[in-house]
């Protein structure tokens, strides 16, 4: 939930050409037989999508990659192009440690969202993001302005059409976040490398499902925590946080919510008594109960919720604020979620 609260409750394995279709993109060339024809088609390109009501087309690889947000940001990363990203912004978290030397070597643009200025002195030949907002006037501009300026803008197809704007009641799923991935990879011309990162990703969420039913999970609950003392804001049934619960098979117990972050009442949580608490540990400290030892504090100290199973007996899962929103981060997630739920078994 890296996205601005205030704003609606909340702050690929098969070659080129044909993952190019499944991820809902085309490649080719003219065939006319000459090197750098060839050259272009043995790459995949052009490469072209429709993203959120943006048409995106790429002859090459972009050079100069402006990433905005940490999930967006950290794909990019897990796919090697570190090279060719010439600086990040919106972070909400610490880089994932595996990535920390390659993104030592970006320039941080700021720590929230830079000027469209700030963007554009970098003479970008790609900006990318992962939240809605990002590319609004109140974030940084609008996809509109960046196809004016000649920059394509790219924003995953599911922050438009499920976390933010659903109308036909879909829930965000892993495969809409793989897409996210082979999209990237598409664009940079890393195929290959995107089907290795989904993979990996996939084998992850495999064993922490197994983990769980090895665990008893079925029949428990949990309440995911992301901020606020007085009102929390809970993870309704559309985000990322659903997903971890799907996968380990517990029950959200906000899962019948149609919002991504839905405030809640103390005495709602308590009557409902959940298993396992999931507590976003958020660095920035804008709002009460930000951090995860805020978090815990008030737990035990109120009379309403101190009484809860999972308050008396310390059932608590601990992650980066980051974890919560929809990234690569979903399985670092529901990992974390599994495994407290086997140790608490």
């Amino acid at each position: 939930m890296g996205r601005t609260i205030s704003r609606t409750t909340r702050a690929g394995v098969v070659a080129g050409c044909f993952l190019l279709v499944l991820a809902g993109c085309s490649s080719g060339s003219e065939g006319s037989g000459d090197a750098s024809s060839a050259a272009s088609t043995a790459a995949g390109f052009p490469v072209t999508m429709t993203r959120c009501g943006q048409e995106l087309s790429f002859d090459a690889p972009p050079e100069r990659t402006v990433t905005v947000n940490q999930a967006s940001t950290e794909i990019q990363l897990a796919l090697g192009v570190h090279e060719h990203m010439v600086g990040t912004a919106a972070w909400s978290d610490q880089v994932l440690d595996e990535y920390a030397d390659e993104n030592a070597g970006i320039e941080q643009l700021a720590m929230n969202y830079p000027s469209l200025e700030a963007v554009l002195d970098k003479n970008p030949d790609l900006v990318t993001a992962a939240f809605e907002y990002t590319f609004t006037d109140e974030g940084i501009a609008g996809q509109e302005r960046f196809a004016e300026l000649g920059v394509p803008a790219y924003l995953p197809e599911y922050e438009c059409t499920i976390v933010n704007n659903n109308t036909t009641g879909e829930h965000l799923a892993m495969d809409d976040i793989y897409q996210e991935i082979r999209d990237l990879a598409a664009i940079h011309g890393v195929v290959g490398r995107g089907d290795e990162l989904v993979a990996e990703l996939q084998a992850r969420m495999d064993a922490a499902a197994q983990t769980a039913r090895d665990a008893g999970s079925e029949g428990r609950s949990v309440f995911y925590w992301y901020s606020s003392n007085e009102a929390p804001y809970s993870a309704g049934g559309i985000g990322a946080p659903q997903i971890a619960a799907d996968t380990v098979g517990v029950t959200n117990i906000y899962a019948d919510s149609d919002q991504e972050w839905p405030q809640v009442t103390w005495e709602d949580v308590a009557a409902k008594n959940p298993d396992v608490l999931v507590l976003g540990d958020l660095k920035r400290e804008m709002n009460s109960g930000d951090t995860a030892d805020d978090k815990i504090a008030y737990l035990e100290s109120n009379p309403v919720t101190a009484q809860m199973d999972a308050v008396r007996n310390r059932r608590y899962v601990i992650v980066p604020g980051s974890s919560l929103d929809p990234s690569m981060r979903t399985v670092d997630l529901t990992e974390a979620l599994a495994g407290v739920l086997a140790e608490s078994a």
